[in-house]
């Protein structure tokens, strides 16, 4: 039976926008690390990421430099203060991945999409402009003072739309950023976009799709 949520909601980053911090860390120490552990590298600068959220809210660039410290002294290399400011400057150039646009579109005509972000205010619009989809409502960690995973994240998304966990279909490519969570909250319709980020876990109870052009099916467009 097709899904009637009273909003879509989205993670932004790895699951509308091809998320590249992987990539720009890899050309950023490619003097630094050999190319044979570089996969590792950045397996660590993922893992200390989502460390650096989980406590009290900080601007976004703050994570990206805490991170990149931690993972820095762990490989023992130098770490660089243009570090940051590589990786940061990165995120507003990133675009859709090539399955997003067309879909989302699609879908926007009968829905209203939201999307609840990791992000910064003055960032987010420049990756959303490339989406080319209508939203409803854009939200960002910054607005709610806590970022995904945390459930703060998503109460104040609630809050600001007026609507209740049952009330939307949540869609994302991350478990351990979105969909754990909100399992724990009751959100019941939920899309795992299968991107290779995170190995499926059916405990959660969602539905899995490759990628954004399965989303209009599941909504019975």
């Amino acid at each position: 039976m097709a899904l009637k949520p009273k909003y879509i909601t989205f993670d932004c980053y790895g699951t509308l926008i091809h998320f590249e911090m992987a990539p720009v860390a890899r050309r950023l120490y490619a003097d630094r690390v050999a190319e044979a552990d570089m996969a590792a590298f950045c397996r660590d600068f993922s893992a200390y990421r989502l460390d650096e959220v989980l406590g009290a809210w900080k601007p976004y660039v703050q994570v990206v430099e805490g991170s990149l410290r931690r993972t820095c002294a762990k490989w023992k290399i130098d770490y660089r203060d243009s570090d940051t400011d590589t990786v940061y400057a990165a995120v507003p150039t990133w675009g859709p991945h090539p399955d997003v646009v067309e879909p989302l579109k699609r879908v926007a005509a009968e829905f209203p999409l939201v999307i609840l972000s990791n992000a910064m205010v003055e960032v987010i619009p420049h990756n959303v402009a490339k989406l080319e989809a209508p939203f409803h409502a854009v939200y960002t960690a910054e607005e709610a003072q806590a970022y995904k995973p945390q459930m703060r994240a998503f109460e104040y998304m609630f809050d600001r739309l007026g609507c209740a966990p049952e009330d939307v279909l949540h869609v994302s490519s991350s478990f351990r950023y979105d969909l754990m969570t909100a399992h724990d909250l009751g959100i019941v319709d939920k899309a795992f976009v299968n991107r290779g980020h995170e190995p499926a876990n059916p405990y959660y109870g969602y539905h899995e799709i490759p990628d954004i052009g399965g989303l209009p099916g599941l909504l019975g467009l």
